[in-house]
């Protein structure tokens, strides 16, 4: 599994915010090449490090990367989205950090036979974890028009949504959309010239949208901005890296609404609800990538890093 290598986005700002402790508990919720947690494990010594990942692949793959550290790290296949639920099953009552890195890895991207690329033929899969049942195939051959259209726009911020929508509705009228080149074909055709010309693939953004319903993506980041800040022990911090403006939405408002604590209407003069902030910011805004790392790694262009502590 060695070919599954991921670069790690803002990684020296994951693991400065992620303030390890050496007997500390943290969880990397969202695996992948193990990147960041190879750098987490190297600074436990009697703590522990929980990796979560949805994809066999990466998990596999990781269990690798991560064999030198194999006394203080535990893998769990599972979405991050039930980590609750992962921490209940190992007996961990708190844990002292989470990091989260919601962006779809580059080996999943890369591999076109699973179906995340516009560039290579494959069946219309986009399954991150391949034990699921909803497809990508299914989405595009049966969802309703105007559901299309929503999650085209909503997920892609697709202005072409309608059209391409009913270009789709259109098309498996005659034969099923089986394919990620034939569904590219059937955007094109929806989309005007000028539109095709714009230096950004025209099928970029409503593969991201498709993928992101095949995945539940944003559901699985409501559910744990719900839960995580249960999970950390006092001082504990949660770490959430987005690459997508909606993703970034909830990362943001969760952890704002922590930290603000009242509910109560700005017109009440009291607060009369007595609820406590339950975290500090340790950014007000979003931590960025240099433009050295950049240089090396131009994905990380849009990824924003969000930090909080418990109190």
């Amino acid at each position: 599994m060695s070919e599954f290598h991921h670069v790690s986005v803002l990684l020296d700002e994951c693991i400065e915010n992620l303030n390890i402790r050496p007997d500390g508990i943290y969880v990397d919720g969202t695996l992948g090449g193990a990147g960041h947690s190879s750098q987490i494990a190297a600074r436990l010594t009697t703590g522990r490090l929980i990796g979560i990942d949805r994809d066999p692949v990466a998990l596999q793959a990781a269990g690798e990367r991560l064999k030198p550290y194999k006394d203080r790290v535990t893998l769990v296949h599972s979405n991050f989205s039930e980590m609750a639920q992962v921490l209940a099953d190992l007996n961990i009552p708190g844990v002292d950090g989470i990091l989260l890195d919601l962006g779809v890895s580059s080996p999943q991207l890369d591999d076109g036979a699973r179906g995340f690329s516009y560039m290579a033929d494959a069946p219309l899969d986009m399954r991150m974890n391949n034990e699921d049942s909803l497809r990508a195939e299914t989405v595009v051959n049966t969802w309703p028009q105007e559901e299309l259209k929503r999650i085209l726009y909503t997920y892609g911020e697709e202005r072409y949504a309608p059209q391409i929508a009913a270009a789709i509705c259109r098309r498996r009228e005659n034969a099923p959309i089986k394919t990620t080149l034939e569904l590219v074909d059937v955007i094109r055709s929806a989309m005007p010239p000028a539109a095709l010309r714009e230096k950004q693939h025209p099928a970029k953004r409503s593969f991201q949208a498709i993928r992101i319903a095949v995945n539940d993506e944003l559901g699985a980041v409501e559910k744990i901005m719900k839960d995580a800040v249960d999970l950390l022990n006092p001082g504990g911090r949660l770490a959430i890296i987005t690459f997508h403006s909606l993703e970034d939405r909830i990362v943001k408002n969760g952890m704002n609404d922590a930290a603000k604590g009242c509910t109560c209407p700005p017109s009440f003069p009291v607060c009369v609800c007595g609820k406590k902030p339950r975290v500090k910011l340790i950014s007000k805004k979003p931590i960025i990538s240099t433009e050295e790392e950049l240089k090396d790694n131009p994905r990380a262009r849009s990824a924003k890093l969000r930090v909080c502590q418990k109190i």
